[in-house]
């Protein structure tokens, strides 16, 4: 006699053998604030409760119809056959609540329960709360000595530091769950970004944005204090703090959503959800937001036009965006002049686009540029399409040590093709990420390679060499590479081992260090007391975020 209801919003059901069968779960129960992309709260959860109740009295949904939009203009108009009047008036009236259109004129929950309709049943049902797995309190640290008069106060931010007496009574601090620096911009060495007390799994960088995920699913967005953040006069004789660079927050309106990755463009930035759903805002100028229009919009919102699919993977160029599939299924819209969106054509799209893909090949991972995007392949392949200025993308039909003719070299390709530049034509890769004139890839054996452009030095090459074809990354003998990035004029190399390399462009601090110009990789040194793995690292323009977490030896949670 257990009866449990669960409603899972936009959860879906997905057939593993064809897309044909691949249906929107249980759209029916979205609230009218969550299908208009405004912020929503536990109010939606009582609209969702009032149409599992109108179900149960009426033996069908509330809200039904052929297609996703004509639902949606039925859930926002409200407008629902009422239930049978042999039901009592109390019933009627609460569906009537529970679904009305503004969500301040829902009852909260404890005004449900308190009913006389629901109190009878509430006190004659059992509940088993189960059990609620508790950490184990932590022993208080000890309360230290009380601080001198005169002295600062200041906390002990480096283990390197000598001459600290250390007593029994000062335990070591742990250390932070994460860290995320941030260089570039006029910031000449890594700056440790505010936390808000989470764990950081991956980032992202914009224009102007800086994002990432937290271990919850939570969206965190760092930026610059608001002007007059400091408050008015000070007191006498008080000390004048200095503003931070970053703030940070969350992202609201976030409510029952779990977001696993995310991807920034130009002022625009997309989300991926645990369900496998997209979700953008931001600036609409080139439709980069998918939703069928140029609207810029403030909250995250539904991509529509891909709920029929479980989508595992999103990237975003400056203006553009490219999205797989479980399936492997690829999708693209927004900017397409140069042939970026690999559609064959030069046109944009505000709507999400399916990508033709050349025979025989799998995408397993894709990669927005500037003007152009890649594709890396499950054999370690990569296909490519857009600008291929300075050969950046590897498609001029070169074998070592040879360079194409003038009128052999390939300026552009509106389609997804194989990388023909050797010696990465024949190469297993795992890595690649594209920058403003360059591109770099990691090799399964781990060895760093580089194409396009070495105006600045970008290349590792030391020698500004004029060459199409792809290099060596020199200095990185011996050192395992894990993962690449690229900015505008430099590039971030993370090895297996945690070391962070750089080179390149050093104006505004692009490389971390108090650098102009550096043709071979410099380490970058992290203000880091206990060992760290570098977790994600995402470079845009001249900026770079990256994200570290301590290595210990209880096993990181899934």
């Amino acid at each position: 006699m257990v009866v449990k209801i669960g409603d899972f919003g936009i959860s879906k059901i997905l057939s593993s053998k064809s897309k044909a069968y691949t249906v929107v779960g249980t759209p029916c129960y979205i609230s009218p604030e969550l299908c208009e992309g405004k912020p929503y709260n536990q109010k939606s959860d009582i609209w969702a409760l009032g149409c599992v109740l109108y179900e149960l009295a009426s033996l069908k949904r509330a809200f039904e119809a052929a297609n996703l939009p004509a639902l949606v203009l039925k859930i926002m108009s409200g407008t629902f056959a009422p239930i049978s009047d042999r039901y009592s008036p109390e019933l009627r009236q609460l569906v009537l609540s529970l679904l009305s259109l503004e969500p301040a004129q829902r009852p909260p929950l404890s005004h449900i329960m308190a009913q006389p309709l629901c109190m009878r049943a509430l006190l004659n049902l059992h509940t088993d709360l189960g059990s609620v797995r508790m950490r184990r309190a932590e022993k208080s640290l000890a309360t230290g000595p009380p601080i001198a008069p005169g002295s600062t106060g200041s906390r002990i931010t480096s283990a390197r530091c000598r001459g600290i007496p250390r007593g029994p009574s000062r335990p070591a601090i742990p250390p932070p769950l994460s860290s995320v620096y941030t260089w570039g911009g006029g910031l000449s060495a890594p700056l440790r970004l505010p936390m808000l007390n989470t764990e950081v799994v991956q980032v992202a960088a914009g224009r102007t944005q800086k994002a990432g995920v937290t271990r919850s699913g939570r969206l965190i967005l760092w930026e610059a204090p608001p002007l007059g953040g400091g408050g008015g006069a000070l007191l006498p004789g008080a000390v004048e703090q200095q503003q931070p660079q970053f703030v940070s927050r969350f992202l609201e309106g976030q409510s029952g959503v779990t977001i696993k990755h995310v991807a920034c463009g130009d002022l625009f930035t997309a989300c991926l959800t645990d369900r496998g759903i997209i979700m953008t805002f931001g600036s609409g100028s080139n439709g980069c937001l998918g939703h069928g229009s140029l609207n810029d919009i403030s909250q995250p919102t539904i991509v529509e036009a891909l709920l029929g699919y479980e989508m595992v993977q999103v990237a975003c160029g400056a203006s553009h965006v490219l999205a797989l599939s479980t399936e492997r299924e690829l999708f693209a819209w927004g900017r397409g002049d140069g042939g970026r969106l690999g559609l064959g054509t030069r046109e944009s799209y505000n709507c999400p686009q399916q990508v033709p893909m050349p025979p025989g090949q799998e995408a397993q991972r894709v990669v927005c540029g500037i003007d152009s995007s890649m594709i890396l392949t499950v054999p370690g392949r990569v296909l490519a399409c857009g600008s291929n200025r300075f050969n950046k993308l590897g498609l001029d039909h070169l074998s070592l040590g040879e360079e194409p003719a003038p009128h052999q070299q390939v300026e552009e390709v509106l389609s997804f093709t194989p990388l023909c530049s050797a010696p990465l034509d024949q190469e297993t890769l795992l890595s690649v990420d594209l920058g403003t004139a360059h591109s770099a890839a990691v090799t399964a054996s781990g060895d760093c390679y580089t194409f396009g452009s070495n105006q600045h030095g970008q290349l590792g090459t030391n020698a500004r060499r004029v060459s199409r074809a792809p290099c060596q990354v020199q200095g990185l003998q011996g050192i395992k590479i894990a993962m690449v990035a690229c900015g505008d004029a430099f590039t971030v190399a993370i090895g297996a081992e945690g070391e962070v390399y750089s080179w390149g462009k050093g104006a505004r601090g692009r490389l971390g260090r108090r650098d102009e110009d550096a043709g071979l990789p410099r380490p970058v040194q992290l203000d880091e007391t206990h060992p760290y793995t570098v977790t994600s690292v995402s470079c845009c323009h001249g900026n770079t975020l990256l994200a570290v977490r301590p290595v210990t030896d209880e096993p990181v949670p899934p």
